[in-house]
């Protein structure tokens, strides 16, 4: 009987051979794309788009800048009825969270236009309370492209004050159909698409993962 040998596959050596070669090169490329991204400045995030987690990733950095020691600020437009994880849970950091719910519920619910404009123009002032502040590290504006697709708010005085906000501060905004103009001031923009949402096959939203 033959005994086993632990001699390596020519095949897989030469196919390893080639990874590391392949991972060599691309190591270089973003090795020299790391090294000219020498900027350091507060940029806006925009996350849109009909897919789920527009506002988890929001909140997911939220967590982040708050393992930074940076102080935080949310404003939430359009949502209010219910509450959610994130408050409930960043409710416990008052020192570093500030979160403002500032909405009265979904448009198709509350169906008040006048009233949904009262409360959008009234988040917005808080917003800007934030933008104002050099001390606040990171502004999140959950569902402000709602409130901005609807027209509850003027686009160009929100950009306006957006620009206008201390140099270092980053603010990360969230809803469907952002407006092309808040897309265009944007740093990163990233659209969610819909492959699957387990709503459509009839489950409920569930707590820990969509409240």
């Amino acid at each position: 009987m033959t005994e086993p040998t632990n001699t390596p596959d020519t095949g897989d050596a030469a196919l390893n051979e080639r990874h590391r070669v392949r991972m060599e090169r691309k190591k270089a490329i973003i090795d020299a794309q790391i090294a000219s991204a020498n900027k350091q400045i507060g940029i806006i995030i925009v996350n849109t788009g009909n897919g789920k987690g527009k506002s988890s990733s929001a909140f997911g950095m939220v967590a982040r800048a708050l393992g930074h020691n940076m102080k935080v600020g949310v404003v939430q437009f359009i949502k209010g009825a219910m509450a959610t994880g994130e408050e409930q849970f960043l409710r416990r950091f008052p020192d570093e969270v500030s979160f403002h719910t500032m909405g009265e519920g979904y448009t198709w619910e509350t169906q008040n236009r006048e009233r949904d404009i009262e409360k959008a123009k009234l988040a917005w002032e808080q917003a800007k309370r934030f933008l104002d502040d050099p001390a606040c590290g990171l502004v999140v504006l959950d569902e402000l492209n709602i409130a901005l697709k609807y027209r509850y708010l003027d686009v160009e005085n929100v950009i306006n004050d957006l620009l206008a906000r201390p140099p270092m501060q980053h603010v990360v905004i969230t809803g469907r159909g952002a407006p092309p103009e808040l897309i265009a001031i944007a740093d990163t923009v990233t659209d969610m698409t819909v492959v699957k949402h387990a709503f459509k096959a009839g489950i409920a939203a569930q707590l820990g993962t969509e409240w």
